[in-house]
């Protein structure tokens, strides 16, 4: 029942546009795969949520991140995300989900689900996550002809709508920095207001390519990088944004809760639970973030006062009313 909000420019792809321009250092996302992930996202104060392909893959399917998502489950996904919050959404589009016919289908239903922008790989079709061994990059003159249709169903529907090009081929098969340099430069000309570069091995090799595009906002993902970067590390790079994965800490943190409920049950739980009775979330704050309030407020609009007795003839531990 959570109703999206408008920002003033009346647009999420204008906000996100604002977000880059105005930026005085990396803007800090959070990644996720759900509604609720995008949720707790707004309400911690974070002002860019990005759907994770990878993720969605496991939270939504229970599959590997192997190209095995489809278009429309994908875009079910996200339009229930993007109605769910009223902070801009960057998209995980994967490779389009085919060729430049695919793309250009992938590219509508994404914007006309809500999103502000998306990123779009060069991997083959299907792909794999972009962290595995075995990825293959598609020529660049295919990659080109991606994002000159993504570019062009773009401009059609909503100009604003940032176009984000995503290389994976530092990793790639026959991959390398001087490659990922070759194929940023095209894909930039062919529309991309963004770029992505996944898989970079070292400081050295992201300040090669902070240092050839300096005017281009650019996203770097940096897990292969040991030790991980700080926050000041990224602006120094003049990175425009970097992302957390609250699906990847929640997973390990569900991990460790169930080892230790293996051993000792309902005490695990209870022990937890009494460990957050100084937060202001208790056990059932979910309602209140999914937007229970607002069934009360329908109810009062438009139920008798005869019908809204039943707040106060029955029992139970969450009152939407406060």
């Amino acid at each position: 029942m959570h109703l999206r909000k408008t920002v003033v420019e009346g647009r999420m792809s204008a906000e996100l546009r604002r977000q880059i321009a105005e930026r005085t250092g990396p803007i800090v996302a959070i990644s996720g795969a759900t509604p609720h992930h995008a949720q707790l996202t707004e309400q911690a104060g974070f002002k860019l949520f990005f759907h994770s392909g990878s993720q969605a893959a496991a939270h939504i399917m229970g599959l590997p991140d192997a190209g095995l998502m489809t278009l429309t489950e994908a875009v079910d996904n996200i339009r229930r995300i993007c109605q769910s919050v009223s902070i801009p959404v960057v998209a995980d589009c994967e490779t389009g989900f085919g060729n430049v016919v695919n793309t250009t289908r992938a590219v509508h239903d994404y914007i006309t689900a809500g999103v502000a922008g998306f990123f779009l790989e060069d991997q083959t079709f299907p792909k794999r996550c972009g962290f595995t061994k075995g990825v293959e990059v598609i020529p660049t003159d295919e990659a080109v002809a991606k994002y000159r249709a993504a570019s062009a169903r773009r401009d059609a529907l909503d100009p604003d709508v940032v176009i984000i090009a995503r290389t994976d081929s530092r990793a790639a098969v026959g991959g390398s920095v001087d490659e990922v340099l070759r194929r940023c430069e095209a894909y930039i000309g062919a529309g991309a207001d963004m770029l992505m570069v996944m898989a970079l091995k070292s400081r050295e090799e992201i300040a090669r390519v902070a240092e050839a595009f300096p005017e281009v906002p650019i996203y770097f993902n940096t897990s292969a990088v040991k030790p991980a970067l700080s926050h000041a590390e990224y602006a120094e790079f003049n990175a425009a944004t970097y992302n957390i994965s609250i699906s990847k800490v929640s997973q390990l943190m569900m991990e460790g809760f169930l080892r230790q409920c293996r051993e000792s049950g309902a005490d695990a739980f209870n022990d937890f639970m009494e460990t957050q009775k100084a937060s202001k979330h208790g056990a059932l704050s979910y309602l209140d973030l999914t937007g229970f309030p607002s069934v009360l407020e329908i109810e009062r609009n438009f139920l008798t006062e005869a019908e809204l007795k039943k707040y106060e003839l029955s029992e139970g531990e969450y009152d939407p009313r406060g």
